[in-house]
């Protein structure tokens, strides 16, 4: 047998941290961006009839305040990766935590619709920052054999930001009475909403100061003692530390810091590599995932359910992403990355037809009958479930892993750009598509859900259980 086929020398791919623990709340702390992230992007949902009211705007006019936060998170995630390379990792932790807090006290307090929007954007960004380093940090702190688990923390601390962004909701609107507009201490509900995000972001920053920087920067800016350290701390003492310090640094030797030329060189453009992680993040979005999270009191609504019925059902499909996202978490690196994009795909594209067929139905009394209501609630958890243990959680651990050394940050920033790009299109557009056709607009979404499964089987690698030194 060959050295190429026992694996690295260093011994990486068998690496058992000594503490497990302490590399779990490595990843845990790093994840806390994943968090706000899915706070901010759920929180919006509360305060948008509140929002409408208090401005007095129309559909078009509202969804753009409410997409504008993503032009900055395409923003950010571009940008991310460049400045991770310059600062470290734990500096852009750092400076998205204090964007967070900014945006939320500035959310909270609006002069005019305007400086709304401009908070939003500031919150985006950050929301953009911490997408790209979030699975970037977590994928070079963590043992290979571990890396889907705890790559999966992103996801799963993104649906439990959700979750807890609809569980504060509705517990200021009970406070408040039932009305999003409601005064509390001289605020309105939906300004309160915006405004707890302090608190997280608070505890991001904080966080950030309490766990290592990434062995792989330290080594490309010369402190390979401090990355010895860290990497006898996250892979255990089993490993050969120097071997596997040569290994990394042999890596970027052979490949410079990576930009955004570097990306460039096939045939339409990019390289295919990076084409794949573009397809990935869009087709992400283009299922219509936000639409759940950002729309779905104003839906429910709008389908004849009174607003502290709809927050609660936009709370119980917050608690069947969480379950989803535990499932994902436990199966990724047992059944592999492909196998639960592919279920998560065909579970969606059924869910959402059956969405599609349910709200095609007629209002009577500007409510769904009643057998399409159920289904319309029933399918929507199920749409979640199935987008939560695959392509929730799959998609974050993809980009984290997939791309050469070489291109790595900047091709994660590309890629999670595009994300965004399409999470705001897909925003942008409800209110009117919705105002079109509802039940067309489910269809379109199914259809991207479909179209999703081939080009997973035909473009997409796995890549369960390998050392990022082996990708590309």
């Amino acid at each position: 047998m060959t050295s190429t086929e026992r694996g690295p020398v260093s011994g990486a791919r068998a690496a058992q941290p000594d503490h497990l623990g302490h590399v779990v709340f490595i990843t845990a702390a790093a994840a806390m961006g994943g968090f706000l992230f899915g706070y901010d992007s759920s929180v919006i949902n509360g305060a948008v009839e509140a929002i409408r009211s208090r401005y007095a705007i129309g559909p078009a006019t509202l969804a753009q305040v409410i997409a504008i936060a993503l032009i900055g998170c395409a923003i950010g995630a571009a940008t991310a990766g460049r400045i991770a390379d310059r600062i470290g990792r734990i500096r852009c932790m750092q400076i998205a935590s204090v964007l967070f807090t900014i945006s939320a006290i500035g959310s909270a307090l609006p002069f005019a619709l305007w400086d709304l929007a401009m908070w939003r954007i500031i919150g985006g960004f950050a929301i953009g920052m911490a997408s790209v380093i979030g699975p970037a940090y977590i994928a070079e702190v963590s043992p290979p054999a571990y890396r889907g688990r705890l790559g999966s923390f992103q996801q799963a601390a993104i649906v439990i930001g959700i979750a807890i962004s609809q569980l504060v909701n509705y517990g200021i609107l009970q406070i408040a009475n039932g009305d999003q507009r409601g005064r509390i201490g001289g605020l309105e509900a939906w300004q309160w909403m915006l405004g707890v995000m302090v608190v997280p972001a608070a505890l991001y920053g904080l966080l950030s100061l309490a766990i290592p920087e990434s062995p792989r920067f330290l080594i490309s800016v010369g402190k390979k003692d401090r990355a010895r350290r860290i990497l006898a701390e996250v892979e255990g003492g089993n490993v050969d530390l120097d071997a596997r310090v040569a290994e990394i640094e042999t890596a970027m030797r052979r490949e410079h810091k990576s930009t955004f030329r570097d990306l460039l060189g096939g045939r339409v453009g990019f390289l295919p590599i990076v084409w794949v992680g573009i397809g990935l993040s869009v087709f992400q979005q283009l299922v219509g995932i936000n639409v759940a999270f950002y729309y779905s009191a104003t839906l429910w609504q709008s389908v004849g359910i009174d607003p502290t019925a709809s927050f609660f059902y936009s709370f119980t499909t917050s608690i069947i992403n969480i379950i989803g996202t535990v499932i994902a978490m436990t199966l990724v690196d047992r059944v592999g990355r492909k196998p639960l994009a592919l279920a998560g795909s065909t579970g969606m594209a059924i869910a959402l037809a059956f969405e599609a067929w349910a709200f095609s139905a007629p209002l009577v009394g500007g409510k769904l009958p009643h057998v399409q209501g159920v289904v319309a609630l029933v399918a929507a958890h199920v749409f979640v479930l199935f987008f939560a243990l695959s392509w929730g959680v799959i998609v974050w651990v993809f980009l984290g892993e997939m791309f050469p050394n070489r291109i790595r940050a900047a091709a994660l920033g590309v890629a999670a750009s595009a994300q965004w790009l399409a999470n705001w299109a897909i925003t942008a557009s409800f209110p009117s598509l919705s105002a079109w056709n509802l039940s067309a607009t489910y269809v379109i979404y199914a259809c991207f859900a479909t179209l999703s499964i081939p080009f997973v089987l035909a473009f997409v690698k796995e890549t369960k259980g390998k050392a990022l030194e082996e990708m590309g």
